[in-house]
């Protein structure tokens, strides 16, 4: 696919009159300017690189309305991004409606170079923009009361809404059509506000979506409905791979409801009036399959050959000094194997698209993670240009990486079943389809030897990485996979500043190929490498015999903005002071998209469990937009991540996923939930994200504290207690 942005010849900013009367400001960026640029701006000033790429339309009835250039799937950015929007516009955010924009070159990110949500980079890389889109508006709008008031501008200023000269006043929406008709600003003239005199940006913010959420008026994808649609649920192999051989659907249309049964790509598609009928058409149908290649996958044996991989040298991702010399000169030795599992995304909303194919042209509701693919592959499916083709995108409930696929698997699926059926249809997978059948977290294996000096520090480190690439194959390979290694699996680890520090490292890793599809998830190799890495770190503390914060504060002593984070955790948690009896406390600290999260947890086994009563956490992400926004995606972060500390496991057998639902694949329970504690570092330097950074530090801390509870040292998750301690291999 050709991601150039096509609208980045045209004049940087435009606005134009609405229909009926108002103003409507559109925004473009150039691809070139990238994540660098956009966090390298200062905080004050709006500068030509920094291309607003949203749209604001103020109506003659004075509504404001911000569309989003992002899809809001329960990370917050609904309110986000119109709070940087309504702070320089001057006006208070509950005036403020939020819509989604449509999939459109306007709205392209200067990250992905598409129209994208992922990576925690919404707020920081639309910082400036959608500022610089207030700052506009506001421009535009007291230029044009200057004029009809015959004043300077100089003499003219705002307050909420209104453009105010001396005793004369006037609404937006009664100047918003003739400053639709106004030159738009050269972009190098906009002065933002000084953060000192900011009123909504830093200040604790409500969620603009929360009362429709509350209410059920909000919409997802699962709630579309129109006269004539229909519902699709497709049989899809049992085995990664494999595909229909035949099939008979004679069962099947006999079933009351039951429209249509029709072969697509992905298999059988039973079509019906609602979603009990082509449920129990599936139910029905029989389906011969050919299992292909992949019909012996089995998780025991891909455990064994990870496992084996990872006691061979592989391509390097990071390599300094001679490491078999400083091994062998080390006054001790700790070495360890860590390992996770292939995860689920297990979203709250399951999987779903409906798709209405009519004269040519095709609309699409799905909540979507990149629209821009979406709209692509619904185009190359149907023969027809990208711009025929409407993405419609309501809220998301939940995405976690799944709803951002580069081969838009959903969507394909939805299109061809709907061009099959020759009429409008939702496909919708129930949960037990997207456990069984959709993208996973990759399961990794990790062996670890390090050399400690007399001083108990490391001097020679050696980690070889086993997992599955994310990248190969995709159309981001070329960018993220350099040398046999993607950037993905090895985040975290050959970035490490435990590993960079010390003077002889290496880092190997293992792609190894399985069949089995893999995704990003929420925190992406983080997810792995934040367990492993805070995990050893306290296995080295523990042979070093040093406290295991402060040996962290030794290490990171060149690492301002992880010791801040770390020493606001340990403030808030008490570290040093004695746990209760049966209670462990652990600890561990994270970088990740950008931001600093350091985690202490206190813990106890009940009836051979592990119990999670305190979470204590503290983050350094730069300026904090909507602090109430970073500590509920900390929250969230950390539910999440409990989740899969503690419960959650996907296996495989004869080609197939086991699990298929909640009750199979736990995630964490209400009654699981412990108290969560968010302190944010004042911070002045470079932004980062919030909606991952959060999941990492989380299980390493909890199996840290289990350690310090039992004396056993838990290196897989889920986190199991054994029936015997085990220590870290020493000599």
């Amino acid at each position: 696919m050709n991601l150039e942005l096509k609208s980045s010849r045209r004049t940087f900013l435009k606005s134009a009159a609405l229909a009926g009367g108002g103003l409507v400001i559109g925004f473009v960026v150039p691809v070139a300017k990238r994540l660098a640029l956009a966090q390298d701006a200062a905080p004050g000033v709006a500068t030509a690189a920094f291309a607003p790429n949203a749209f604001l339309r103020i109506g003659a009835d004075d509504s404001i309305t911000v569309l989003l250039a992002h899809s809001e799937m329960g990370q917050g950015i609904w309110t986000t991004l119109p709070m940087l929007l309504a702070e320089e516009l001057d006006v208070a955010l509950a005036k403020v409606r939020v819509e989604h924009g449509p999939a459109s070159p306007a709205y392209f990110s200067p990250v992905f170079g598409m129209q994208g949500t992922g990576g925690s980079t919404t707020t920081w890389s639309e910082f400036d923009r959608y500022r610089q889109a207030g700052a506009a508006a506001r421009t535009l709008l007291v230029q044009a009361a200057a004029a009809r008031w015959n004043v300077p501008v100089g003499e003219i200023r705002t307050e909420d809404g209104v453009v105010i000269a001396g005793d004369r006043r006037l609404r937006y929406g009664e100047l918003a059509d003739d400053a639709g008709k106004r030159a738009a600003p050269d972009p190098a003239t906009l002065t933002l506000r000084d953060p000192k005199d900011w009123k909504i940006i830093g200040k604790p913010t409500r969620r603009l979506d929360t009362p429709e959420k509350i209410t059920g008026r909000a919409k997802f994808g699962m709630d579309m409905q129109f006269e004539g649609l229909l519902t699709a649920l497709v049989a899809r192999a049992p085995v990664f791979g494999g595909k229909v051989a035949s099939f008979d659907d004679t069962a099947a249309k006999a079933v009351p409801g039951v429209r249509h049964v029709v072969q697509v790509p992905s298999g059988v598609a039973v079509v019906a009036d609602h979603f009990w009928a082509a449920k129990l058409g599936r139910d029905a149908l029989k389906v011969e399959w050919d299992a292909g290649a992949h019909a012996g996958l089995d998780s025991a044996a891909l455990r064994s050959e990870f496992s084996k991989l990872a006691a061979s040298e592989g391509p390097v991702a990071a390599k300094a000094g001679d490491v078999a010399a400083a091994l062998g000169q080390a006054a001790k030795t700790v070495e360890a194997e860590y390992a996770v599992p292939y995860l689920a995304h297990a979203a709250m909303e399951p999987l779903n698209c409906t798709v209405k194919i009519e004269a040519g042209e095709c609309d699409i509701w799905c909540g979507t993670q990149f629209p821009t693919l979406d709209q692509g592959a619904a185009a190359r499916i149907l023969g027809i240009a990208p711009e025929q083709v409407r993405i419609h995108t309501p809220f998301l409930g939940g995405g976690f990486g799944r709803r951002a696929t580069p081969s838009s698997d959903v969507v394909s699926e939805a299109v061809e079943v709907a061009k099959a059926a020759g009429a409008p249809v939702k496909t919708v997978w129930t949960r037990e389809d997207d456990t069984r059948g959709g993208y996973y977290r990759s399961a990794f294996v990790e062996r670890i030897k390090v050399g400690l000096g007399e001083d108990g520090y490391p001097v020679a480190w050696h980690q070889v990485m086993v997992g599955q690439s994310i990248m190969s194959g995709t159309f981001m390979e070329a960018m993220m996979v350099k040398n046999g290694i993607d950037e993905t699996s090895t985040e975290g680890v050959a970035n490490s500043p435990y590993v960079l520090d010390t003077p002889a490292h290496r880092v190997d890793l293992h792609s190894p190929v399985t069949g089995i599809p893999v995704l990003w998830w929420r925190s992406v190799g983080h997810s792995v490498n934040g367990f492993v890495m805070e995990g050893f770190i306290d296995e080295l503390a523990h042979a070093a015999g040093q406290d295991p914060l402060e040996y962290r504060r030794h290490l990171l002593q060149k690492h301002p903005r992880q010791l801040a984070a770390l020493n606001l955790a340990a403030e808030k948690f008490g570290w040093g002071t004695p746990p209760a009896q049966g209670r462990g406390h652990g600890i561990a600290v994270h970088e990740s998209f950008g931001s600093f999260v350091a985690q202490i947890a206190e813990v106890s086994v009940e009836d051979g469990a592990i119990r999670v009563h305190r979470v204590v956490c503290a983050i350094d992400c730069g300026l904090a937009v909507n602090p109430e926004g970073v500590a509920a995606q900390m929250e969230s972060g950390i539910v999440f991540g409990l989740g899969a500390a503690l419960h959650s496991t996907l296996t495989l057998k004869d080609g197939g996923v086991q699990e298929s639902n909640y009750h199979d694949y736990r995630v964490l329970r209400l009654d699981e939930m412990p108290k969560v504690e968010v302190h944010i570092v004042p911070s002045t330097e470079r932004m980062g994200g919030v909606g991952e950074p959060g999941t990492p530090p989380i299980a390493p801390a909890v199996a840290n504290a289990v350690f310090a509870l039992t004396g056993q040292r838990l290196r897989e998750l889920p986190l199991r207690l054994a029936d015997a301690p085990v220590a870290a291999a020493a000599s």
